[in-house]
């Protein structure tokens, strides 16, 4: 079955939701039609009706007429869907693939069955522009769901396989790190504002430089400390700023964050039991 003949439903269209939504019509590998989008205040996406997406609240519905499902609700609604949708799951049909914080595979497939072909998934909100880093997980590493679902996350994106215990690892680092990485750019334009730029050429600088800067090590496949090195002389700026922004806990503050992010996202469900 190729892209053009896929039906995928996105059950819980919120903002992970849309922006997965909108960054597969980006790609053009996927048309609107293809995509049935659901939330329970579903006049929140009449927009994409007007795109031409498929819209219903009801999420059965949405499972029948589609070949991937896509789960992408909060954690503390995730039990209430699976009950909803499990009698219109079939195991020969149906992809399952998960973006919900904090639910292991063991844990859905205690729910839907243990034959369902489940992926974990966890991308963050640059999909919709196509420039998500997204890491999968598979039950038992099955090679085929794995595929299956590159063959979108890869349209809109980077992704990296990985074992599913790094899940919470990847969610902190990958899906917060979004945040972390925008108020390091606010904290930097703040400080253009602070040396004389206007508020808008500041956040410009500061944004295109970020960008510049991760360019840099993904197409250079570089240590960073190896560009660092190319702008930080002997007495000079570069590194007396580096040096002032360390003093004041600057990494130290950003690991910190990170560890603190991946601790309260293992804590996020408190559902289904994973033992036998």
């Amino acid at each position: 079955m190729t892209n053009a003949t896929k039906h995928l439903a996105i059950l819980g269209a919120g903002n992970i939701g849309t922006s997965i939504a909108n960054g597969l019509i980006q790609s053009e590998k996927f048309q609107p039609q293809q995509i049935t989008l659901t939330r329970r205040r579903v006049h929140l996406l009449e927009s994409f009706r007007e795109h031409g997406f498929q819209i219903t609240k009801d999420n059965g519905d949405a499972v029948q007429n589609s070949d991937i499902i896509l789960l992408a609700v909060e954690p503390q609604q995730f039990d209430g869907l699976v009950n909803e949708i499990k009698p219109y799951l079939d195991a020969g049909r149906h992809i399952v693939i998960s973006v919900v914080s904090g639910v292991k595979i063991k844990q859905i497939l205690k729910q839907i069955g243990e034959h369902f072909p489940v992926v974990r998934a966890m991308p963050n909100t640059a999909i919709a522009i196509r420039e998500s880093m997204t890491a999968l997980a598979a039950s038992n590493g099955d090679d085929s769901m794995i595929q299956a679902a590159q063959e979108i996350f890869d349209t809109v994106g980077k992704t990296i396989v990985i074992n599913e215990e790094e899940m919470i690892g990847a969610t902190a680092l990958g899906a917060c790190g979004i945040a972390f990485f925008l108020r390091a750019i606010r904290a930097a334009s703040q400080g253009g504002i602070e040396i004389g730029f206007h508020s808008k050429d500041a956040l410009l600088i500061a944004a295109q430089t970020a960008k510049g800067a991760a360019s840099l090590l993904l197409n250079m496949e570089k240590h960073p400390e190896d560009e660092i090195d190319k702008v930080t002389t002997p007495r000079g700026c570069t590194i007396f700023g580096l040096n002032q922004m360390e003093h004041g806990g600057f990494s130290s503050a950003m690991i910190k964050g990170i560890i603190a992010s991946a601790e309260k996202a293992s804590k996020l469900y408190s559902g289904a039991d994973e033992s036998d």
